[in-house]
């Protein structure tokens, strides 16, 4: 029997968890003239709903991840990509053939794929600039395409004054509909509220919390019973407690349970042999991870761990405030009502250390 759980990549159909007013609202605003912010954590399921919303929109759309891109060339060529994957060559050739830097372009005989790449050392800006304006000019504004751009807070690092250049080059586009995705909240609302940015009210903010513990926990119950007929819910109250209603490692866990469930049926308390498997599967990236930590934000991971007070007069507020945001610009701590280790088996790992 397949496992019904799944994690790690973008989800839909039957893996899909809920979210169903948050994806309605995503389909009517981008059948509107406007843009679209969005804001979570990481791993707290955003590509997800985006990706769902946009399919039954049934627009075209682009979709780049910023983390992914390692300059302004490479975030051109990658635009590209996506439009061309979209578009037949044929109509838009004579459009690129006026680009001021040509690029080369390659089709894959055998997956049919698009390459697309400008020669080392050319100016970003003006690919950027002529990509988006195709991107412009191939649509209408009752036929737009949707640009969604994940972890959106990077160009901010990618290159100086990038931000500058692309909001105006947005401000002037009607035919494009942008979706900005990001996972670190205090970098998007610089972006987006500080008067003097660029991008200050660039578009409707939305922020994605995690899943109604009522709605999840019938997810989780409901998939459970296909292995474990006579606990799931109980299995389901137990996996949420553990994770904190995280989404992405609720599923983790509960795919491990599955599979325990499935392969070595005789095993009694399922919950801590799938916790067990995890945090000593990934114990060696852990290792890893916190060799690389500081010490102050060691001392604050403990802390959190073992869900202590982080006030307690061996280090200043100040400094204890700065490791916090530094850890939660490095994806290991999220807030949402509280702060916390974003990865329960790490929390776990670190507990046992």
């Amino acid at each position: 029997m397949e496992n019904p759980f799944k994690y790690g990549t973008i989800v839909d159909a039957d893996y899909f968890t809920d979210r169903v007013n948050e994806v309605k609202y995503i389909s009517q605003f981008v059948h509107s003239a406007n843009h679209l912010i969005l804001i979570s954590p990481r791993r707290f399921g955003k590509s997800s709903v985006v990706a769902k919303a946009i399919k039954q929109s049934e627009r075209k759309s682009i979709t780049i991840n910023l983390q992914q891109v390692t300059s302004v060339a490479d975030f051109s060529a990658k635009l590209l990509r996506g439009f061309l994957k979209v578009h037949p060559m044929e109509r838009i050739r004579h459009l690129i053939s006026h680009f001021r830097i040509i690029p080369t372009i390659s089709t894959n005989q055998i997956t049919g794929s698009v390459d697309v790449s400008f020669r080392p050392g050319v100016d970003g800006t003006i690919l950027l600039e002529d990509v988006m304006e195709l991107i412009e000019k191939a649509h209408t504004e009752k036929e737009r395409i949707i640009v969604v751009l994940d972890e959106f807070q990077e160009i901010l690092d990618l290159a100086p004054r990038l931000d500058k250049k692309m909001r105006a080059i947005m401000q002037e586009q009607k035919n494009i509909n942008y979706i900005l995705l990001g996972s670190q909240e205090s970098m998007m609302t610089e972006i987006f509220e500080r008067k003097k940015s660029p991008f200050y009210h660039f578009g409707e903010m939305m922020r994605l919390g995690k899943l109604p513990r009522d709605d999840f926990h019938h997810f989780l119950s409901e998939r459970l019973k296909g292995c474990f007929a006579t606990n799931s819910e109980e299995l389901a109250d137990n996996i949420l407690d553990y994770t904190n209603n995280h989404p992405y490692y609720s599923q983790q866990l509960a795919s491990s349970i599955w599979n325990i469930g499935t392969l070595q049926p005789e095993t009694e308390d399922v919950l801590h042999t799938a916790i067990d498997q995890i945090v000593t599967t990934h114990g060696l990236d852990y290792e890893r991870l916190w060799m690389n930590i500081n010490r102050t934000s060691k001392w604050i991971l403990q802390r959190l761990a073992s869900e202590s007070a982080l006030q307690t007069g061996e280090y200043p507020t100040s400094t204890i405030y700065s490791a916090l945001k530094r850890l939660q610009k490095d994806g290991y701590v999220i807030y949402s009502d509280r702060y916390e280790i974003e990865d329960p088996f790490f929390k776990e790992w670190i507990s046992r250390g």
